[in-house]
């Protein structure tokens, strides 16, 4: 598997230099680590910073996360919401739902949390909201079904983030060999084409795509 050309100092740099996680996001990294064997899935402690800032500068109040894993991702965009927001998380295995389910008690506003068990594409169209801000980290061939049904529920101001855009560094190597790789390259290349959204890359971690929709 290819790796994403920054030199793991600068990586551990810009964790050191980055501010620390809650208790609960540490623990939540820590157990993950230690237990799961896709846990480089996680998002980590400076990309979960990143979307806790988005989110606090945003202030969204109804965020959708395609893809919730063991919850962290999560539990940052949450911590950036106002009280009164809505967080709704869909995840397809059971097992990491149901770990999500746990670290979200232990939440002080989980409230504002909710977990969906399922399929996105069945789940999103029976959610009745005009999302602020949504987070796609799910499956990589799906990236594009998912990015087209939320499309039209984003609000005029509203944020799609899509993570693991970088996928590695694959999207670069000639020819594209994995599935997954091949998937991710045609989606960046769907948002790049597409006249109703600009964009930008950013190289944190596995790479982000931040998409917004371009008012006319």
């Amino acid at each position: 598997m290819a790796q994403i050309v920054i030199p793991e100092i600068i990586e551990q740099y810009a964790d050191a230099m980055t501010s620390d996680e809650t208790d609960l996001l540490a623990q939540i990294n820590a157990d993950t680590v230690a237990t799961h064997q896709l846990h480089h899935m996680l998002s980590g402690k400076v990309q979960g910073k990143l979307l806790t800032f988005i989110s606090s500068l945003m202030q969204p109040k109804y965020v959708l996360e395609i893809g919730t894993f063991t919850g962290y991702s999560a539990l940052c965009l949450a911590m950036g919401m106002p009280d009164d927001g809505e967080l709704h998380t869909i995840e397809l295995r059971e097992a990491d739902a149901e770990t999500a389910k746990l670290n979200f008690s232990k939440f002080n506003a989980h409230k504002k949390i909710h977990l969906h068990l399922g399929k996105a594409l069945d789940i999103i169209p029976s959610l009745p909201y005009k999302w602020d801000l949504v987070f796609i980290d799910a499956d990589k061939t799906g990236y594009i079904d998912y990015y087209e049904m939320v499309f039209p529920l984003l609000n005029d101001n509203g944020l799609i983030i899509a993570d693991n855009v970088l996928f590695h560094g694959q999207v670069v190597e000639e020819p594209l060999k994995s599935k997954s790789a091949k998937a991710i390259a045609a989606f960046n290349e769907h948002v790049a084409a597409d006249k109703r959204v600009e964009q930008v890359m950013l190289t944190v971690r596995d790479g982000l795509l931040l998409i917004k929709k371009v008012l006319q």
